[in-house]
């Protein structure tokens, strides 16, 4: 059995849920420190011009504050332009009217906190691909009695490379936009463009295990 160890991440990549799709039980650590610049606030889609990053502000980004009490700055209309971008983005795609309500409703649900605004978009996310995998939020990591676990946070960062990704073989779908293939976007590229043949994809992009 391989149990997994990983951070939550906003609107998750493809790798992401690949690792997911393949382990036998997911522990997300709800205890460490928020960083910047990481993908905990941050998601890539694809776009007319090119991908464009999404990022939830959040306050006290520069103070490492742990991550279930980093509030989300609703100062900024993130959610308008958020839902602006993915709507123009994606609008037109095959499958954007079967998921597309129920991904606005969790962006407008305004919630105070990033955790809990990531744990329903996965929530969700997981329900969409029917990855019925076991999830233990964890708060105390040394709880975890699991000498087979591997501790994957941080190994999907946006300063890694995806050859560093030993998990995973990104293989190609068809995209909204342009003519080559942009690999681990998040998973609404996915799910947009592919509905109910997503955990399909998901499961020809993983090597046969997880381990390193």
């Amino acid at each position: 059995m391989q149990s997994i160890l990983i951070e939550l991440h906003y609107l998750p990549s493809i790798a992401y849920f690949s690792a997911l799709y393949k382990a036998d039980e997911i522990y997300i650590a709800s205890q460490g420190r928020f960083e910047k610049r990481t993908y905990l606030n941050r998601s890539t889609i694809l776009t007319a011009n090119g991908p464009l990053d999404l990022s939830v502000p959040v306050f006290g980004a520069n103070k490492r504050i742990p991550i279930q009490e980093v509030k989300i700055d609703y100062h900024e209309k993130w959610v308008n332009n958020h839902w602006r971008a993915i709507q123009s983005a994606y609008g037109k795609s095959p499958f954007f009217d079967f998921y597309s309500e129920e991904i606005k409703d969790i962006l407008y649900s305004s919630p105070s906190h990033l955790f809990a605004l990531n744990k329903s978009l996965l929530t969700m996310c997981l329900k969409f691909l029917q990855i019925d995998t076991p999830v233990f939020w964890q708060e105390n990591l040394e709880e975890i009695a699991k000498p087979d676990l591997m501790d994957m946070r941080g190994d999907i960062h946006p300063r890694k490379p995806i050859s560093e990704l030993f998990w995973f073989d990104p293989k190609p779908y068809q995209q909204i936009f342009g003519s080559n293939f942009v690999s681990n976007l998040n998973i609404l590229d996915l799910l947009f463009c592919t509905g109910p043949e997503a955990l399909e994809v998901l499961r020809r992009s993983v090597v046969s295990s997880l381990n390193k």
